[in-house]
């Protein structure tokens, strides 16, 4: 089992126009608030890479503070990149009531001091699976963007390589905040579900109502 889970609720009737219309516009204030608090992410990786290379160990408070900045980030991309219209929150907080939810396990007892030590020389081909996989959710966002504001409606079709990149692309942010060792799985299905005592792996059906919080 993967130790960082994704999940996306398919909401695919009913979808917003207005909201979507103005998508990055509205998406603006949340996209400041992910740019500073990845930006004191990053400072805590790097604090977080001598520890491991040190002492094989990920100090808890800098583990906790990234995966919450790794659960903030994917809900703003989900909203940002239409597979959503709720509001995501502001915070780290778990939010397992938001359409998106990224799961992240507790960190292990000890890590590989070499596997962290060249951890970017290694996660070379993690980095370019990666830039393949924002080009795919790029331009299925961008059709999907024309097919809500002419339908109301987000296809199956282009919901699910959308799920999928954010997927990758969640858990490579993941494995580049030093969350695990392990290369991200490729493809959504090879992810499995949430680890032990996180997010269950299958949400309640809710209806759209429940789940959009629209203008």
């Amino acid at each position: 089992m993967y130790p960082i889970s994704y999940q996306a609720d398919p909401v695919l009737e009913g979808r917003s126009r207005l909201t979507t219309f103005f998508r990055y516009l509205l998406a603006i204030p949340w996209l400041i608030v992910a740019a500073v608090y990845g930006f004191v992410a990053q400072i805590a990786a790097v604090i977080a890479w001598f520890a491991i290379v040190f002492t094989g160990k990920y100090p808890e408070g800098i583990y906790n503070f990234n995966a919450g900045y790794l659960r903030m980030i994917t809900r703003v991309n989900g909203f940002e990149y239409l597979l959503t219209d709720a509001w995501p929150p502001f915070g780290g907080d778990e939010a397992p009531d938001y359409p998106v939810r990224v799961g992240v396990a507790p960190p292990l007892d000890m890590y590989s001091r070499l596997k962290t030590g060249f951890r970017f020389i290694v996660g070379i081909p993690v980095y370019l699976l990666a830039l393949i996989q924002a080009i795919i959710l790029t331009v299925c966002t961008l059709i999907a963007w024309f097919a809500i504001l002419f339908t109301a409606k987000l296809p199956e079709g282009l919901f699910n390589p959308m799920r999928s990149a954010s997927a990758y692309l969640a858990r490579t942010a993941g494995y580049f905040l030093l969350l695990t060792e392990d290369w991200p799985p490729f493809s959504f299905e090879e992810g499995g579900t949430a680890p032990a005592g996180q997010i269950p792996p299958e949400s309640p059906s809710r209806s759209p109502e429940s789940q959009e919080r629209e203008i």
